[in-house]
Formats: C-alpha cells, structure tokens, sequence
C-alpha cells in the first residue's frame, strides 16, 4: 500500500516540473517558465530602395547615338546635294560599280553604231547646246561638227553642262557629234540639250557611243 502510493507521488512530481517547463511566459518576450534560456528578436532592417539607377559606364550607349547622329547628318547632306543636281560620293561609287559590272561581264567592247538624234527647225542665227557625261567622269571625249566642219575640237565631257553656241546657216545644218574614246570605261555617254537663241529649248536626249561612233543631230533654219 505504502509503494503503491510512493509510485503515484513520484508521478505527480514528473508531470508538475514537466508542465512547469512547457509554459510560456508571454510577458517575457517568449521566455520558458523556470529557464534561464529566452528567445532574442533581432531588430528588423529597414529596406531602402534607390532614387536613381547610376551607371557608371555609359560610353557605349554615347558611342552608338554619336553615330547614329553622324549617320543622319551625312545623309541629309547628301540628299541636298542630289537636289542640287551635284553628283555625291555615293552615286559617283554607283555608276562606278556599273561600269565595272558592265566590264565584268563582256559588255566592254561595244560595236560601232552611229545615233540618230532626230531633227528640229528653228528661225534663230544659232542654237545653244549644253552637255556633260551624265554617268561618272571617266574622261569621255568629243568633237562636233557642222556640215562636217569641226566647230568644237576634243572636248572633255564632265560632270556638269558645258556650253557650246553653233551658228547656223539657212537650209540644213548637220550637227554631228563623233566619240574620240570611251573614257577609262565604255560607252561614251552624255546628256546633252539644244537651245534657240532666246533660250527656248528645242531638243534633249541622251547618246551612248563606241570610239568612232557618231550621233547626228539636224537642225532646219527657215528663211
């Protein structure tokens, strides 16, 4: 009797100190009841975001819009100058590029053909004709004749219009225009315009010629 109630004292003791161990002390910040061990709360930190995003090295986002900007100016000067009927960088390596093509691909030899540049009729004493080789300068040369009397004598064809004045007689005036070579690159080409003497344009029109080759052009003066 006396062991059996010694057994149920030691079981009450047990269960006493184990629920005097599991309790909580809210009051202390999370301690254990009869510890001297406590739960520590660290202080929160404060996240702070950035104002600003700062990169340090932005030479390459100036490096790119530098070029784009150049990029622009060039080609707004460029288109200002076709407008001004001068011949720029890139369209002088274009008709480069198509003589060279032409050359490439066995068309450098061309056959002798004469151009017949039609007829006009006038009542002036005299026309004005304007021409210059409307691809690249590559030192195309002519000599005109009236009548088959040369007026104008190995002339060098350019880029811009060069001015030449024929007097004319009554009747028919044959003006014929003979290639003396084809440049550094064939044919020999020009742009050319015929004016009367109050600067009335009679004729405009284009020839393409081998060395030797002729374009006629035949202007009637009236009575």
């Amino acid at each position: 009797m006396v062991q059996q109630n010694f057994k149920i004292l030691i079981t009450l003791l047990f269960a006493s100190t184990f629920i005097g161990f599991s309790q909580v002390d809210n009051s202390t910040g999370g301690s254990v009841k009869g510890s001297s061990i406590g739960v520590i709360k660290a202080p929160a930190r404060e996240v702070k975001k950035p104002k600003t995003l700062n990169f340090r090295n932005d030479n390459g986002f100036k490096t790119a819009n530098n070029e784009l900007k150049q990029k622009q100016k060039e080609q707004k000067a460029e288109e200002d100058l076709k407008k001004k009927g001068i011949l720029t960088k890139a369209k002088i390596a274009e008709e480069r590029y198509l003589k060279n093509f032409q050359k490439i691909n066995g068309m450098y030899n061309y056959p002798v053909i004469d151009q017949d540049l039609g007829s006009i009729s006038t009542n002036s004493e005299s026309v004005n004709i304007i021409c210059r080789d409307f691809q690249y300068p590559d030192g195309d040369r002519v000599t005109i004749y009236v009548n088959d009397i040369p007026v104008v004598t190995n002339i060098t064809l350019r880029s811009r219009y060069q001015s030449f004045n024929i007097p004319l007689e009554e009747g028919v005036n044959k003006i014929k225009i003979v290639a003396l070579n084809q440049g550094t690159s064939g044919p020999n080409t020009a742009a050319f315009k015929v004016y009367n003497d109050t600067g009335m344009l009679l004729s405009k029109n284009e020839w393409n010629l081998a060395t030797g080759a002729k374009a006629t052009l035949v202007v009637a003066k009236n009575k």
